[in-house]
């Protein structure tokens, strides 16, 4: 669990709220589902028609990953390439290919049969930075439909902020209902920059930084595959992978080594 993300959303949509009770107002004063829905319905009309469906589609799949970790200890992964790299210096290339089902990391699994059928070496290492890129490409836009549809809403809360005051306006001949009429109406603006602000602006930046994240646990794999092709020392190789284990847990084996 992401505990930045659900920390962040209870405590920004939680100081909103609280706020507005501690000015000594009412939850009831906020709560409009007319202006909710002028905002909500219309962020969403502006993004489907700024965006293609299949964007759409990855971004709403992708909520749950605001909310999970992106696991960045590349230790694991380095251990069975070291591991597989160690049986194609010693046994050949094609040895390899007994010890596939054993691999856990799905895209290193995929791209070492590449090097067992003897693709070319640009071939594979092209494929795999295709790959990599795609998925890339993906989430990002996942992260940029987010950041699009909060530069939708404040704009979207003016327009139901507008139509409020429209509808004041035509109460002018009772001096008691415009006070309530326009606090009414500006709730559609605040609807609109917080939901921009608090959310989908918040969500769009997460998802790219975890694309982010997750590409560069990738490059490991794309390192692996073509030092096992090239015949790198497992040594050599291991030094060379493990410039992208995180500074933390570097420092921890090197703690760890010490108390040994």
């Amino acid at each position: 669990m992401d505990l930045a993300s659900l920390i962040g959303t209870f405590l920004g949509v939680g100081s909103v709220v609280g706020g507005q009770v501690l000015e000594g107002g009412h939850l009831s004063q906020i709560m409009q589902g007319t202006a909710f829905l002028i905002v909500a319905g219309g962020t969403m009309g502006a993004a489907l028609v700024s965006f293609p469906m299949q964007d759409i589609k990855k971004a709403i799949t992708l909520i749950p990953m605001v909310f999970k970790n992106v696991d960045m200890d590349v230790r694991p992964t380095i251990d069975e390439i070291i591991r597989i790299a160690t049986i194609a210096r010693k046994e050949g290339v094609l040895a390899v290919e007994g010890q596939r089902d054993s691999i856990q990391n799905i895209l290193f699994k995929k791209c070492i049969k590449y090097v067992i059928d003897g693709f070319e070496p640009n071939t594979v290492k092209e494929i795999i930075d295709t790959e990599i890129f795609i998925a890339f490409e993906e989430e990002e836009a996942a992260g940029k439909f987010y950041e699009g549809a909060g530069g939708f809403a404040p704009t979207i809360g003016i327009i139901g902020a507008v139509l409020g005051l429209i509808h004041v306006m035509s109460m002018l001949n009772d001096p008691s209902k415009i006070g309530d009429g326009i606090a009414v109406a500006f709730v559609a603006t605040v609807y609109g920059v917080g939901m921009s602000n608090l959310w989908l602006i918040p969500w769009g930046t997460k998802l790219k930084r975890k694309a982010a994240q997750k590409m560069l646990t990738k490059e490991v794999v794309k390192l692996g595959v073509v030092g096992i092709q090239e015949g790198l020392n497992p040594h050599f190789l291991q030094e060379k992978l493990e410039v992208f284990v995180e500074e933390h847990l570097r420092r921890g084996d090197d703690h760890g080594g010490k108390k040994a």
